[in-house]
């Protein structure tokens, strides 16, 4: 079909001021009983056509059936019209999402009720637009090469750089205007080279292809933990059956809770409007927005994107205090340590107070009460604050102060666990002099643990901070399962009568019209996938039973739907890697590499099964087939994975010293580091010797019961007085919103919600019209700028000549080295044992 006739049909099918008016809702018109006979040679196409029906609103979505290219405008053979009435959403659920102030939310037409989606995704759809071509493939296994590759590279580095996918999404609109510019119109095996110009569904399915491999995959914190500090070593096929496994297993589980997480328009998945708000912007869709004067959001992105790029070259490397800025411990910095004497003596009289101001407004080992950092990486490092609601950062920001800002004073202080001969705040586990915990003195030559070597050492201790993020992880667990029993119970149960064609809103009638994935595709998935679990865990010495591998899976299944739930409405992800390590402590215990490939496949099957939905909900706004979004997500994980693999181990061989904590270039492995002491703490010494009855962590185990309690109190209270502000409040968030700590500090959370309040707050209450069209558009922008400023900074100024460039001079000038001189800096405790002595119980006795 021309364009020309394209054009002319859709011409026919726009009515006009002549035609008949608009029939009455709930009604099809059937202007033909059936297509004509078709001849096995003729081509024959079906193709929909979405439309507006008129003043009234209500859009109309036509099909056509034509014979070939050239006859379809005059084989117009069948045509249905569906319109849909006006209606109320109603919610059965407590939706603290949805604009039930807004007097645009009571009727909906071909509108979501959510003010942000209509901000962002447009609610039209051009199934003539091409998305699964050879130029979406080419530029979307590239960046699944690059990105997933140089990721694993700087994973390693403290403090880490992560390049997201917007950077792919941003790069990619040029790479692909340029292959429709350049490359010549040909067909390669009757498939075209160059399809014309660049759509928007294929900028999609290459974002897509940059998404799910952009991090580090989980299973390579396995493998290195195991060359680094359990010295096993084994080859490219573990690793490989490992990684992979491990990643795709969770796309089965996406798949089978789709009706649940994706169709329904009350899983907004608000990280993904950001996304929306980009692709709109770069390929000037129309959609449902608000602020139609004033700049445009291309010249906005532009604007804030090279304002991002050229202000990270200061927190980055000319000024790096501005991204640790504790400024307060630069009055007092402690810089007598080392002094004898009398001027010891000065120090016992004045280092308590010293240390406790470091320790309450440091960033580094403190409770970051400094507030201020101007490093947007920082600021975003849990997430953008603009993308996330106002009332779940309120909810996080209330978790982090009731728990890290009151209560872990309070305990550390009181010398809870004690606790003051240890860093408030620290990632690494300590033995009971307050050094570092030497885990090879408690290790059988099979990596496994050896009691009388415990007994004669020392348990383990965590910094205060450490041990309450545990608690309230363990919080999260109970109160998830309450919170969505409670709250969601109806939806659940609604969307599960449901069937996928009963969709209530226009982007879910819209997909409706392409053919979905086959749950045989999910099912086969699973069991190749489940498959290769089984000969990783029992090919190799892994002590890993095979029951336990069904159980790890068992688990995700259980709290898929709950934790998806929150995530689609709150952008907050709760993690089971705390559940599947405590359970793994209990069913394997003593067996570190079983608990750590335990946690893998319970706790990644669900992320990447979150990963997925995500995904799908992405392409379900942008309109891409959904057939296309599931191989392009396939595909790009595997070969994610195999390159991470490869990147880490040239890694290990090439450089001198990785993870280890004086490493000149500073791949210090600091999340690395993070899942070895969970492997320590639940895997050789366990959970019976860290948290059960009689044991110096047992007192976290009431966090369980708190978590369980904590969201009836809440339900109780929105039950009798249903308008107040408690309907905001969402203990799972509460709880869970700090699971970032560590290696997070309070640099990460105070700026982010500061940030969030300004925006999502103040500025969408009051400058709704701004907000609405530039607010997404500004995150873009800055993640975008912040990502290729990293970028530039490090390969140019930090990577060549082994990071020598500026050694003796920008990096040493006051600027660059005054927090590092700080108690905070160096993890000070508040007090020290003597020489000979320790803390904690008395040797036999643990």
């Amino acid at each position: 079909m021309t364009s020309d006739d394209d054009a002319a049909l859709r011409e026919r099918t726009q009515p006009h001021d002549n035609q008949q008016p608009a029939m009455e809702p709930d009604t099809a018109l059937e202007l033909a009983e059936s297509p004509p006979d078709v001849s096995d040679e003729a081509l024959f196409r079906e193709k929909w056509l979405v439309t507006e029906s008129g003043d009234n609103g209500a859009s109309s979505i036509l099909r056509y059936r034509a014979q070939g290219p050239d006859e379809c405008t005059d084989s117009l053979s069948k045509v249905h019209v569906f319109t849909n009435t006006k209606h109320e959403v109603e919610v059965d659920f407590d939706d603290p999402n949805i604009d039930s102030a807004s007097d645009t939310t009571q009727e909906w037409e071909d509108e979501s009720p959510y003010p942000e989606v209509r901000a962002a995704v447009s609610n039209t759809d051009d199934m003539l637009m091409p998305a699964s071509t050879i130029r979406a493939w080419t530029i979307g296994l590239l960046w699944s090469i690059i990105i997933p590759g140089l990721n694993q590279f700087l994973f390693f580095r403290y403090p880490s750089i992560t390049v997201g996918s917007l950077v792919a999404q941003l790069l990619s609109y040029p790479l692909g205007r340029a292959w429709t510019r350049f490359m010549p119109t040909v067909s390669i095996l009757g498939v075209p080279l160059n399809p014309g110009p660049f759509t928007l569904k294929e900028h999609v399915v290459i974002t897509v292809m940059a998404t799910v491999g952009s991090s580090s995959a989980y299973a390579t914190d396995i493998i290195a933990v195991q060359r680094i500090y359990y010295n096993q070593r084994w080859g490219f096929g573990y690793q490989w059956l490992l990684v992979i496994s491990t990643q795709v297993i969770g796309f089965s589980l996406g798949g089978a809770v789709k009706r649940f997480l994706v169709s329904p328009p009350s899983m907004i998945w608000p990280a993904n409007l950001v996304a929306c708000a980009l692709f709109n912007t770069l390929h000037s869709q129309s959609y449902s927005g608000y602020g139609q004067s004033g700049m445009s959001r291309e010249r906005f992105f532009l604007y804030g994107f090279s304002a991002a790029t050229v202000w990270y070259l200061f927190p980055g490397y000319l000024f790096t205090a501005l991204s640790t800025f504790s400024w307060v411990t630069w009055i007092r910095p402690n810089d007598v340590v080392s002094a004898s004497g009398p001027a010891l003596l000065l120090w016992h009289m004045g280092s308590c107070a010293t240390q406790k101001l470091n320790q309450l407004f440091g960033y580094n080992s403190g409770l970051g009460m400094s507030i201020f950092t101007f490093d947007w990486s920082n600021i975003a490092f849990i997430g953008s604050p603009l993308a996330t609601p106002w009332w779940a950062e309120a909810n996080v920001l209330a978790g982090f102060v009731a728990f890290f800002w009151i209560l872990t004073p309070i305990l550390y202080y009181t010398n809870v666990w004690d606790s003051t001969y240890l860093p408030l705040l620290s990632r690494q586990s300590f033995d009971n002099t307050g050094a570092r915990y030497n885990v090879t003195r408690i290790l059988t030559p099979e990596a496994t643990l050896d009691l009388a070597a415990y007994k004669a050492y020392s348990p383990l201790f965590l910094s205060v901070s450490f041990a309450m993020s545990y608690g309230m992880s363990f919080a999260s667990i109970t109160a998830t399962l309450m919170h969505t029993v409670l709250y969601f119970r109806k939806q659940i149960w609604t969307q599960a009568r449901r069937s996928l064609n009963e969709q209530p809103d226009v982007h879910a009638r819209l997909m409706s019209r392409y053919p979905q994935v086959p749950e045989w595709w999910y099912i086969g998935i699973l069991l190749f996938m489940f498959a290769m679990s089984a000969v990783t865990i029992e090919v190799w010495p892994t002590q890993m039973p095979i029951w336990g591998l069904a159980l790890a899976l068992a688990i995700a299944v259980f709290y898929i739907v709950p934790t998806g739930m929150i995530q689609a409405i709150t952008n907050q992800q709760i993690g089971l890697n705390v559940i599947t390590e405590l359970i793994a402590g209990y069913a394997l215990p003593g067996k570190p590499l079983a608990m750590m490939i335990f946690k893998t496949y319970g706790y990644i099957m669900m992320t990447q099964a979150l990963q997925f939905s995500s995904d799908m909900k992405l392409g379900h706004y942008m309109k891409v087939p959904p057939r296309t979004m599931f191989w392009c997500q396939i595909i790009a994980t595997v070969i994610a994975g195999t390159v991470q693999i490869l990147v880490q181990e040239w890694m290990f061989v090439h450089i001198d010293d990785v993870c280890q904590h004086n490493q000149k270039d500073h791949f210090v492995c600091a999340n690395t580091e993070v899942f070895f002491v969970a492997s320590v703490v639940w895997g050789v010494i366990g959970p019976k010797r860290q948290f059960s009855s009689g044991q110096i962590y047992q007192g976290l185990t009431y966090f369980f019961l708190m978590g369980a309690l904590a969201p009836l109190v809440g339900w109780l209270i929105n039950k009798r007085w249903p308008s107040s502000f408690f309907k905001y409040v969402n203990v799972p968030i509460i709880l869970a919103g700090t699971a970032w700590i560590p290696p997070a500090t309070a640099v990460n959370y105070i700026p982010w919600a500061i940030v969030g309040f300004i925006f999502n707050y103040v500025i969408r209450r009051h400058h709704f019209g701004w907000w609405a069209k530039y607010n997404y558009v500004l995150s873009a922008a800055l993640d975008c700028g912040t990502a290729i400023g990293t970028l530039l900074v490090f390969f140019c100024l930090q990577y060549p000549r082994h990071g020598n460039i500026g050694r003796g001079t920008i990096e040493s000038w006051w600027g660059n080295t005054v927090y590092q001189k700080t108690a905070d800096f160096r993890m000070l405790p508040l007090r020290r044992v003597a020489e000979g002595e320790y803390f904690g119980p008395r040797i036999g006795n643990w």
